[in-house]
């Protein structure tokens, strides 16, 4: 395993058991609200704190982009290497003790995704990838489903919760998308539904308005499963425009066609 990544899945199991260790004692929290349906806990913090911590203890110069935390800009950190980091993507589940949460973690180095992982302590589910090196679940070799037609395709994606300005075409997609396949589920945490896609669980994903501590790690596990990762437009820019659509290679032109005729081009960019 490379070195980075190593550091990467050490952090994200140590955050994980930090999330563990609070699931029984939810209503002891203090939670706050950043924004509507957008809550943040104690829980949230610590874990950051902790993944920071380990991250520091190795790398102490490397320039962290974290959601509570936000970005590091000091001049002693401008390191060409970034850690983007979501210590508890699916909050509002954990909050409720749905068992539908993760880590996770993505190293970007000269503004390329290298290296990725995404923690289920529910489950023990370690997904991790390396850019040319492949992606695993708990060490074993993954690869993205090979569904071609949306007709038995599974499909998860994320509701809008805070920002309703683009519901009306986000709903157009979801309508489409609803009568063309055998199914659409939404659990609640971005990271690992991309993680379903990068495994096969699911045959592919969209969502629009999303940070980038959200969709790094698990776009580059899908990349590495063999699969595709876009915007809207089919670029790169996913990270920027907070949109996704994530599949295998075959499927990936029909979601990407259902989007073209769904959302209008100024909500694609």
């Amino acid at each position: 395993m490379q070195p980075l990544l190593n550091i990467a899945t050490q952090a994200a199991r140590s955050a994980g058991q930090k999330i563990l260790g609070h699931l029984d004692d939810i209503d002891k929290l203090n939670i706050e609200h950043k924004g509507k349906n957008d809550y943040v806990s104690e829980v949230d913090k610590e874990a950051e704190i902790t993944i920071i911590q380990t991250i520091k203890k190795y790398y102490p110069d490397h320039h962290i982009f974290a959601e509570e935390s936000g970005e590091d800009n000091s001049a002693e950190n401008r390191s060409q290497t970034r850690w983007i980091i979501d210590p508890l993507d699916g909050t509002t589940n954990f909050l409720h003790q749905f068992p539908q949460f993760a880590v996770s973690i993505a190293v970007e180095v000269k503004g390329r995704l290298e290296h990725a992982c995404i923690y289920d302590p529910t489950r023990d589910e370690m997904f991790s990838a390396s850019r040319g090196e492949g992606a695993t679940l708990n060490n074993r070799r993954i690869r993205v489903s090979q569904q071609k037609t949306l007709d038995d395709a599974l499909l998860a994606t994320g509701f809008p919760y805070h920002d309703f300005g683009y519901l009306d075409a986000y709903m157009e997609s979801f309508k489409a998308f609803m009568t063309q396949t055998a199914g659409i589920r939404r659990p609640g945490s971005a990271a690992l539904d991309l993680a379903y896609v990068a495994c096969g669980r699911v045959d592919g994903f969209w969502e629009m308005n999303l940070k980038p501590w959200d969709i790094a790690a698990g776009a580059l596990l899908i990349r590495e499963a063999g699969g595709l990762a876009t915007d809207f437009q089919g670029g790169d820019n996913f990270l920027k425009s907070g949109n996704i659509i994530a599949s295998n290679t075959k499927l990936y032109k029909h979601m990407a066609q259902t989007i073209g005729k769904t959302i209008p081009q100024d909500l694609r960019k």
